[in-house]
């Protein structure tokens, strides 16, 4: 459901669509390029809608104690290529956000629930978990408290943020998966859409960067992305785990960058017709285009044509799921890759590395 960033696009594109499965659009919730909104004379249409079960059960929590108590430290985050959303880190004026929120640029506005606005320059980014650290001109904000556990699945969910330009807006839902990862992402560069809470709660453009909210007022995710109508979604949104935030923004707040496990190869997805230039006996797994030279992947004996299949006892059908396992172990692990050459699966045992800047 992703859609690559609208915020590194200019204002007349339309954002580029990953595939979804069999034919699923994947959209970042990134920054919204229309215009802010107008008051109206006339009400605007409506179509009914069914409400989704995620609503239903919302509707029994005290949302509005949770919202006075969330929204002043959720904020909206602008600059000439649009508008997204940011969670507020601490006090003296550190906010979370999307790296695709930001995109390349250096400074930004954010406005605040209180009306004020201030300039902010952007400290610290990281594509590989699409997040980024924002430092802002105010030693007077609430700071949210971000959940280092990751949500049940049922439970109430609360997205916060500016879609399309709508500041302070809230949709409530509820958590409706875990480790989601959005298949396709990978073959597009996007590392980021792997080990994703789903959620019903509505996401739009301009979403990305807010927080997704449980019913004690925690952040337990940053919003990232969802899936559109068009594609023949209801309510199919993605958040990136509030420990997620919290391990990456305490590195990039340190060290003005994060570690990630690094194997040293060039992945590619095992396809119907590389299955069967193989000798596969179906298609699934990640073949290795590349191996970087004395890396990690190069040293255990790893080769070009290899396909990976399990990683410790984690079975790798995709991409995505080798960089989700990737995801949760740190560098200097050593994990152990079931891989297949000429027909036959071997095992290697790999120490893996930091990825390189």
């Amino acid at each position: 459901m992703h859609t690559l960033p609208p915020d590194r696009t200019h204002a007349a594109r339309r954002p580029a669509p990953l595939l979804l499965a069999a034919a699923l659009a994947a959209t970042l919730a990134g920054c919204s390029l229309a215009p802010a909104p107008q008051a109206r004379s006339t009400p605007a249409p409506v179509t009914a809608v069914r409400a989704s079960t995620g609503a239903l059960a919302a509707a029994t929590n005290d949302i509005p104690g949770i919202v006075r108590r969330v929204e002043p430290s959720v904020v909206t985050i602008s600059h000439d290529q649009g508008t997204g959303s940011g969670v507020v880190w601490s006090k003296d004026g550190v906010v979370v956000t999307n790296a695709h929120v930001v995109g390349e640029v250096r400074t930004v506005e954010v406005a605040f629930f209180d009306g004020r606005r201030a300039g902010g320059r952007v400290r610290a980014t990281d594509p590989d978990t699409d997040l980024a650290v924002v430092d802002v001109e105010r030693t007077d904000l609430q700071p949210a408290t971000f959940q280092k556990q990751l949500p049940a699945v049922g439970e109430l969910a609360v997205a916060m943020g500016s879609p399309l330009g709508f500041q302070n807006t809230i949709t409530a839902g509820i958590i409706s998966g875990l480790h989601r990862e959005i298949p396709g992402s990978a073959e597009q560069g996007i590392r980021s859409l792997v080990d994703l809470v789903q959620t019903d709660a509505a996401i739009s453009p301009g979403n990305s960067g807010g927080a997704l909210v449980n019913g004690r007022g925690e952040v337990v995710g940053i919003n990232v992305a969802y899936i559109p109508p068009e594609q023949g979604a209801v309510a199919i949104g993605f958040a990136i785990p509030g420990a997620t935030a919290v391990d990456v923004v305490g590195q990039l707040l340190r060290n003005g960058r994060a570690t990630h496990s690094y194997l040293g190869i060039q992945p590619d997805q095992v396809t119907s017709e590389v299955a069967a230039q193989l000798g596969l006996d179906q298609a699934r797994g990640v073949v290795l285009l590349s191996v970087v030279g004395g890396g990690p992947a190069a040293q255990a004996g790893l080769r070009p044509g290899d396909v990976i299949v399990r990683l410790d006892d984690a079975n790798v059908d995709t991409v995505e799921d080798l960089f989700g396992e990737l995801r949760r172990r740190r560098p200097g692990s050593r994990v152990r890759l079931t891989f297949v050459r000429d027909g036959r699966e071997r095992q290697a045992t790999v120490t893996l590395a930091d990825r390189p800047n």
